[in-house]
Formats: C-alpha cells, sequence, structure tokens
C-alpha cells in the first residue's frame, strides 16, 4: 500500500469504526461488566486494546493507536496530553536514579529543561552530544547509560543526524534509542527501519495541522513496548477521546497538506537565499545543511519549517523585522495551516556541548498554506523596516 493510501485507510478497521467512514467518538471513565468473567478477562488484557478503564482508552484511541503503528512501523503507542509530556514520559519510563542520558546538543529547550532541572533532580546525568558525532558516541557511553534521544532535524537549527549510525551503537550497548520524530511526522521518515526503538511526536503540530489541540504520541518497538506502556499508564498519562479524533482525523489529510508546506517552503528558502541580509539558510534539503546527505538517505521529503542567519542584526532591527509583519505571526509551535516566525538573537546560549558557527540573530519560519507570493511580500517588507532601523 502506497504512503498517500496507507493514511486514508490506517486506524479505520471496522472494529473501530463499525460502518462509519471514521471512527466514532467515545468518552469513558468507568468501563462495566456483567460478569466477573467479563472482567478478569478484560483485566488480563487490560493493555491490549481492550476497554478496561477511560485512562486506558476507548475504541476512539484504539483506532487511532493502531493508525500510528501503522505510519510509524511500531507495535505500541502510548498516548500524552501533549509532545513534551510525551518526551518527558518516553524517558522517566527508562531511566532511574544513578542511571545517564545522552541527549543531542541541539533538542527542543523544553527538552534540555526537562534534563537540567527535573531529572538532575531525580539523580538522572545528562550528557549533550553533538548531532553530527554518528558513531563517535560510542565514546561518550558510559557503563550506566541507559538512552540515548535524537532529535532529527533539530526544531532550531536543522541539523540531521546519522540515526543508523547512533542506533548500530545504541544496539550493541544494550542502549534504548528515542527520536523525536515531530519534524518529519509520520510519513516523513520510517524511524524503525532505521533503528529506533521509541518514536515521539507531538501530534499537537503536523497531525492536527490546525493549531487546536494539543496532543503526544510515543511509538515503540516489541521490545520497549510494554515497559513504555506500563510506566507511562502509572504516570497517569491520558488524552482525551475528543483529541484524538481530531489527530485521527487530521492523518486523514496530512499527506496533501505536507506537499503544500514542503513546496511553499522551498521556494520561500530559496527566495531568502538570495537575499543579500541572509548569511544561511537552515534547510535539510539544501546541500550546505548539516547533514543534507542523511535526509537525502533517510528522509522522503520536507515540510514547512526551516530557519535563515542573518549576518547581522541588532535586537531593535531583528523587532522591527517581525512586529509589522501581516501574515507571519509570532508564536509558538509549528505545524498548522498558518505562517508563524520566531526570532532568536544567541543560538549558543542554547547549547553546551557544540559552537554556533553564525554571529548573527537566527528567524525560525513556519511556512503555512498561504500563498507564497504573500509570504515573499510580507517579508520583502520586514527587510524594509530591518534595515531602516
Amino acid at each position: 500500500m502506497k504512503r498517500d493510501t496507507r493514511l486514508i485507510h490506517a486506524g479505520r478497521s471496522k472494529k473501530w469504526t463499525g460502518s462509519a467512514v471514521n471512527p466514532p467518538v467515545v468518552r469513558a471513565s468507568t468501563i462495566v461488566f456483567d460478569t466477573m468473567a467479563e472482567l478478569k478477562a478484560a483485566t488480563q488484557q487490560r493493555g491490549n486494546r481492550v476497554p478496561f478503564y477511560g485512562r486506558r482508552g476507548t475504541a476512539t484511541h484504539f483506532a487511532f493507536q493502531e493508525a500510528m503503528c501503522e505510519l510509524e512501523g511500531g507495535v505500541g503507542c502510548a498516548l500524552y496530553p501533549c509532545g513534551a509530556a510525551a518526551i518527558s514520559g518516553a524517558l522517566l519510563a527508562f531511566l532511574k536514579q544513578g542511571d545517564h542520558l545522552l541527549m543531542v546538543d541541539t533538542a527542543y529547550e523544553p527538552t534540555r529543561s526537562l534534563c537540567n532541572k527535573l531529572l538532575a533532580g531525580l539523580g538522572i546525568e545528562t550528557t549533550y552530544y553533538d548531532p553530527m558525532i554518528g558513531a563517535g558516541i560510542a565514546a561518550l557511553i558510559k557503563s550506566n547509560t541507559r538512552v540515548i534521544f535524537l532529535e532529527s532535524p533539530g526544531s532550531l537549527t536543522m541539523e540531521v543526524q546519522d540515526i543508523p549510525a547512533i542506533c548500530q551503537v545504541a544496539k550493541q550497548h544494550n542502549i534504548i534509542t528515542i527520536l523525536d520524530n515531530t519534524w518529519a511526522s509520520p510519513i516523513l521518515c520510517r524511524p524503525f527501519e532505521l533503528g529506533v526503538d521509541i518514536s515521539i511526536q507531538a501530534a499537537t503540530k503536523y497531525i492536527i495541522g490546525h493549531s487546536d489541540v494539543m496532543l503526544g504520541t510515543a511509538t515503540a518497538n516489541e521490545q520497549c513496548w510494554p515497559q513504555l506502556r506500563e510506566q507511562s499508564y502509572l504516570l497517569g498519562y491520558c488524552a482525551s477521546a475528543d483529541d484524538v479524533y481530531a489527530a485521527s482525523r487530521g492523518l486523514r489529510t496530512l499527506g496533501v497538506r505536507l506537499k503544500q508546506h514542503e513546496q511553499n517552503a522551498l521556494m520561500i528558502a530559496n527566495w531568502l537565499a538570495q537575499r543579500p541580509e541572509v548569511a544561511a539558510i537552515r534547510h535539510p534539503a539544501f546541500a550546505d545543511n548539516p547533514g543534507h546527505a542523511f535526509f537525502k538517505r533517510d528522509f522522503s521529503g520536507s515540510n514547512g519549517l526551516f530557519s535563515f542567519v542573518l549576518k547581522q542584526g541588532s535586537a531593535a532591527q531583528v523587532q522591527a523585522f517581525i512586529e509589522g509583519m501581516q501574515h507571519f505571526k509570532m508564536g509558538f509551535s509549528w505545524g498548522g495551516y498558518e505562517s508563524l516566525i520566531t526570532a532568536t538573537l544567541n543560538v549558543q546560549a542554547l547549547r553546551s556541548a557544540t559552537t554556533w558557527p553564525f554571529s548573527g540573530p537566527l528567524l525560525r519560519l513556519h511556512i503555512g498554506l498561504e500563498d507564497p507570493e504573500d509570504l515573499i511580500a510580507d517579508l520583502e517588507l520586514a527587510f524594509t523596516r530591518f534595515a531602516t532601523v
């Protein structure tokens, strides 16, 4: 089955949908049983998509979990109230006091805060590593290293990691690998084929696609699924049936949306590359982006998120650039239908194991589904404001 066809059919078994096209929204806390035998059977099968208690899920949840496994390639999918919860839930499922974590230096900023604050307070040590380290990560492994966390591309500076090389080293040392695969969504990268044990999605972003629902997922292979499932349940993680329904619906249009995001973003990135104010484009599809060869090997396409670096620019100039936008709005997250812009004046402050090679400010764009000519006109005016400060 081709990718776009799989997106339409994944998780739509009659077991979940009945005769309806879409899985119904089934809200529940208590599940009731008529006999002790029914209750016992449900208890024994409570981790296998059998109704037991609302926090374990309903048909709405089971359909979406099945779809995520079909799309990413795992055997089980845990649901969380947001992407950050999926990251914390996955890490806490496999780390305990005295353990060592290898964390990519370009990780999503809340992931770094989680390591430096919560995990450190629990007695879990974190070492940050260069995203381009590849098989060289073997030199950083300690006797108590339990998890290697990857994010590829990095969601701010877009370095693409050599995922298979890192996973091969991890398997040699019996270390769990967790990948934040949000940039790729479930369809641009097949993480389990690259050797990953657990794949994280902030479904808030491209899966939902409309900037109105928070949801996270962690899909695991056969080895890791039982522990991830049970530990996440013990931590109390769950998600609303209404939010999960929105994610299931978002999957059906994910392919066509991503194609348009990709097309629009490449058009704008190529336009920006010609601007004299721009020092570098950080887009995985660009040949000079770190890890571009890995991107070509491991990914089937790109999306709407990339960054560009200015040769120079004061805080006042950057403020003038981003405050007068008509179509680009300032806001965190990405993956919705709308275009967004954020600015980072000091990228180096967000990393500790690598040196950022540029001195000018970085601007990250999420290119939405607007006409790209309107977005270019918006950016052109922004450069005019930038020059007049």
